[in-house]
């Protein structure tokens, strides 16, 4: 960690954290984590280099996450919330937001100074093993239904757009999800261009082709005759198709609205610190989260259906500051009626954000987080 703390990394995504922490040798029947070893690192880091991080890739049970946070803090400062992400892929593919809801409150408690990972695909296979038996076939029909798609039997190879049939509302659909999920979005590469996958390729490295960046020999990525993966080079997700020069050019690009939608998440740090409520719904296929932070809140509606829906909900929250809803992406704000209830309807795989009670946040911002508005609406 000294070494490549001095040559200026920012930070360490330790992998497979549980099994470099547990005990080691021949005589060990079962392996035991030591996770005051976490605290070590995270000390020798924060004395080497105060503002970087490690990011751990720790797929466990809820039941184990604040092992690995530290009650006061003091282990990892963020990790992977694999726990949501499966359950986040079962909503896409059932379009039932009901066991989403259940795993984002499942995984709630964190330290103040520690924070989740929020992600759609990473460089591995799309691991399913924390779902029922069912959830999981519901997945696979959806996203993978071929053997060469599944690796493990528990899990996808693919890259996200492929999984989505390259449906471009579905791909905006999942994006806005991840942004609006508690917890910081992070996005593999080539996933801002909506890159696709080589089948071809064995297990994982379907998924792990060079970047895409022109048109110019292997995809811009390298001068050499012999790249260290072969270049997506046939097919729709072909690098003549899918690369950054031509999509930077192009205003409408699926890299241009990540840029956008990426702008407008840090705009609302209220998703990022403040407390979250799930609004409930009669639809399954509607989900809805409302964030409150320092006397300002923000909500989010998903449509996880491709069927447009008409829906009518209350923000739940005092007097009279639920009443309007601020679109941030478009014009298309809601005042509530007689009852303070707003309707809305969404069309096949919608999604809005809209701040509460209008854009003068900043003047009703508080110095410290009181929650009052939240403890309010419980």
């Amino acid at each position: 960690m000294g070494f490549w703390i001095q040559l200026g990394v920012s930070g360490f995504r330790m992998d497979a954290v549980p099994f470099v922490i547990a005990t080691k040798g021949a005589n060990v029947k079962k392996p035991v984590e030591q996770y005051d070893m976490l605290r070590a690192f995270r000390e020798f880091l924060q004395w080497r280099e105060g503002d970087a991080i490690i990011l751990a890739e720790a797929n466990v049970l809820p039941k184990t996450d604040m092992e690995y946070f530290g009650r006061d803090g003091d282990r990892m400062h963020m990790m992977f919330n694999f726990h949501v992400n499966q359950h986040l892929f079962y909503a896409l593919a059932s379009a039932d937001s009901r066991p989403l809801a259940q795993a984002l409150a499942d995984t709630r408690p964190r330290p103040a100074t520690a924070q989740w990972g929020l992600f759609l695909r990473n460089h591995d296979e799309l691991d399913l093993g924390r779902l029922t038996k069912a959830q999981r076939d519901v997945v696979f029909e959806a996203f993978g239904p071929d053997k060469d798609m599944q690796l493990y039997d528990r899990g996808i190879r693919r890259r996200l757009a492929p999984m989505l049939g390259g449906d471009r509302r579905r791909l905006e659909l999942a994006y806005s999800l991840m942004c609006t999920l508690p917890g910081t979005p992070v996005i593999r590469y080539g996933d801002e261009l909506a890159m696709g996958d080589d089948l071809g390729l064995a297990e994982r490295s379907c998924a792990r082709t060079p970047m895409q960046w022109s048109t110019e020999p292997h995809a811009g990525f390298t001068k050499s005759d012999r790249p260290c993966a072969p270049v997506i080079d046939k097919g729709p997700y072909g690098f003549e198709h899918v690369n950054a020069a031509k999509q930077r050019r192009d205003p409408q690009s699926m890299l241009n609205w990540t840029e956008r939608i990426i702008r407008m998440r840090k705009e609302v740090p209220e998703v990022g610190w403040g407390d979250f409520k799930v609004i409930p719904v009669r639809d399954p296929a509607i989900f809805i989260i409302r964030y409150g932070w320092r006397n300002n809140s923000v909500l989010f509606v998903h449509n996880l259906d491709e069927k447009p829906r008409e829906i009518s909900f209350a923000v739940g929250l005092p007097g009279e500051t639920g009443n309007l809803l601020v679109n941030l992406l478009t014009e298309d704000h809601s005042r509530a009626g007689a009852r303070g209830r707003h309707r809305l309807l969404m069309e096949g795989y919608g999604y809005r954000w809209y701040r509460v009670g209008g854009l003068d946040y900043l003047l009703k911002r508080s110095d410290i987080d009181t929650n009052t508005t939240e403890k309010a609406s419980r």
